[in-house]
């Protein structure tokens, strides 16, 4: 099923901004944070915006500028203001959406680009995961100046750092040594190492649903599910992108539907559980598209941003049918 836009997409656009990645506000329905990059994050600065939905569409409420390209955002789980996002420069930035400028903390430790940060969303912890092209994930807790621990054995840059939604300490890794690696930060080391792909890995996510899988997507075009109980072979393979796949998303509402974006321009939407495994294409970018997010609020909604200078954010026929 393909469509041309997911419905009546809501646009902002972004001029001289390539979007790199996107995530709503686990506290405000209608809050989406979007990292940018100018000049494709070859060269120049970077600006985080803050976007607010509202009847009319889609306002900026805060914009933050960086000197270096931002690649990576993502929402604090304890302040609903709070941000943390990383870039070209080896750099994490603190953000603040009550203060007009900032960062509040910088924390340079990594040598080489940071593509990827996330909040754990465990309770009783505030730690954030750093990936890097350096070959490292560094550990942090925002109120401390330092990483609490530096993780290595990836033999090649990484593209995506994502906590265990149900396994306190647990984190995945997906990298260019064509790798998914599982971490627990109290063994202070890799639990699992899997030869995900046979090229490089720029995404994975942890379903919702399940604390054993996983989902990668890779410069194949193809994503691969993967039980951690049994990591031989994936539980499934979903093909039908013609570029690299950029990022995956699980669903919050719907255990067996996930999201993906790609170097193909398009969106499409999945159901791993059903004969026709491709539920829907969106094709509304005009290039790379890189960064996706699901609402935690609405079944719904999607968010996604392309190198074509938008932020788009729709409800796609799919998701409002029952899956």
């Amino acid at each position: 099923m393909s469509t041309a836009h997911g419905g009546v997409a809501r646009t902002f656009r972004v001029p001289g901004r390539h979007g790199y990645a996107a995530e709503f506000s686990p506290y405000l329905p209608g809050r989406l944070a979007c990292a940018t990059a100018q000049h494709y994050g070859i060269a120049g600065c970077g600006t985080l915006l803050v976007v607010d939905q509202n009847e009319s569409g889609l306002r900026l409420f805060r914009s933050f500028d960086w000197n270096d390209g931002l690649f990576d955002v993502t929402w604090s789980e304890n302040n609903e203001h709070v941000l943390i996002t990383c870039s070209g420069d080896g750099s994490l930035q603190l953000w603040d959406t009550a203060k007009p400028t900032g960062p509040l903390q910088v924390y340079k430790e990594h040598t080489q680009e940071v593509y990827s940060v996330d909040w754990s969303q465990t309770r009783g912890e505030q730690l954030v995961v750093s990936g890097s092209w350096d070959q490292t994930v560094k550990l942090w807790d925002p109120t401390v100046g330092k990483s609490l621990c530096t993780f290595t054995g990836h033999e090649s840059v990484i593209y995506s750092t994502i906590w265990s939604p149900h396994i306190p300490g647990c984190f995945a890794s997906a990298s260019g040594d064509q790798t998914l690696r599982i971490w627990d930060m109290k063994a202070a080391g890799v639990r699992i190492v899997i030869p995900a792909h046979q090229t490089e890995i720029l995404s994975c996510d942890w379903c919702k649903y399940s604390e054993n899988l996983l989902v990668t997507g890779a410069v194949d075009c193809s994503l691969r599910g993967w039980d951690l109980r049994n990591v031989r072979q994936p539980v499934f393979e979903l093909l039908g992108h013609t570029y690299a796949v950029r990022r995956v998303k699980f669903s919050p509402f719907h255990a067996s539907v996930l999201a993906s974006c790609s170097y193909d321009f398009t969106v499409r939407f999945w159901n791993f559980s059903k004969p026709d495994l491709l539920l829907e294409t969106v094709e509304h970018h005009t290039e790379f598209t890189c960064g996706l997010d699901l609402s935690l609020h609405s079944p719904t909604q999607v968010a996604d941003c392309a190198w074509d200078e938008t932020i788009k954010i729709y409800d796609p026929a799919c998701l409002t049918l029952p899956p």
